[in-house]
């Protein structure tokens, strides 16, 4: 069993209160029994994305600041992986990032969110990143192939299938945005079309924006529903209600895995030689916004 800690905060007013607050809600997922701790999207600033360039670089943090040094300090020391958020210092123009800290205090994945929401001009503001890396994480249920998405890139099926043909079994995302009816479908597609479980941690309600409602779903479609009977079963592991609090998901891996090994989804029976328009830049012009990044 992996156990995912779902952080449902609200920021506070500062980086320094976020800090503090952040590294508080650490200990207590691991006193909850958790292997990994997932941050909200953008955790450091409260997801604040300053129109002041001076502003927003001031803001940002790189791999070396004493922001994430204190979380690999405590991930090492609570023996448990952090998946912290923050506004990264980067050229031309911040990321919104993800790091996944290992329980000895490794930064083991580095995430830049790549579906930058640019029909907002706030995160217009940011560098997409460039990539959905996959890591091997060791924890003490054992090692798992762990990806992210923020946000976003959940509205694109290319980034779970992406992060799925590399390995992924479970794919952490931070979020701060309205969960609603639509938006948890996707998460559930998502792990039901990949056959991977999905932990998504939003702000709690008080949050601009935000409404809690952070879910984990385990990606398994089907189940013996009794003794020699399987049907459709629903994947969905937990869903918080809008109130602050850590909610702990339980990932079922052994039985994750031999359900990839069995079913029909995931990477089992495409046919990626038909997929080239996929992958080409060439659109048809209805759908081309005029606003599109290059």
């Amino acid at each position: 069993m992996l156990n995912v800690a779902l952080l449902q905060l609200t920021a506070g007013q500062n980086p320094a209160e976020n800090l503090e607050k952040g590294l508080a809600a650490c200990r207590q997922a691991k006193a909850m029994g958790a292997d990994i701790a997932l941050f909200p999207e953008m955790w450091n600033t409260g997801y604040c994305i300053s129109a002041d360039p001076e502003v927003l670089r001031a803001s940002a943090v790189g791999p070396d600041s004493a922001f994430l040094s204190a979380f690999q300090t405590l991930a090492k020391a609570l023996d448990m992986a952090i998946a912290v958020t923050y506004l990264e210092a980067y050229a031309p123009r911040p990321r919104n990032t993800v790091s996944l800290i290992d329980r000895f205090g490794r930064t083991v994945l580095t995430y830049a969110k790549v579906h930058t929401c640019d029909f907002d001009e706030t995160e217009r503001r940011l560098t997409p990143g460039d990539g959905f890396p996959v890591a091997t994480l060791d924890t003490a249920a054992g090692p798992v192939k762990v990806g992210a998405m923020i946000c976003f890139d959940r509205e694109f099926p290319e980034s779970a299938r992406i992060l799925m043909l590399q390995g992924a079994e479970i794919i952490l995302v931070p979020n701060a945005c309205p969960m609603e009816l639509n938006r948890l479908a996707q998460l559930r597609t998502r792990a039901y079309e990949n056959m991977v479980g999905i932990a998504t941690c939003n702000y709690a309600y008080g949050q601009p924006d935000c409404n809690g409602h952070s879910t984990a779903f385990d990606g398994m479609a089907y189940g013996e529903i009794r003794p020699g009977v399987v049907e459709s079963r629903d994947t969905l592991i937990l869903e918080a209600g809008e109130a602050e609090g850590i909610y702990l998901a339980r990932f079922p891996l052994e039985k994750l895995r031999q359900y990839r090994q069995e079913e029909v989804h995931g990477n089992a029976y495409r046919r990626p030689r038909l997929y080239g328009l996929l992958t080409g830049e060439a659109v048809a012009e209805p759908f081309v916004r005029p606003d599109r990044r290059p």
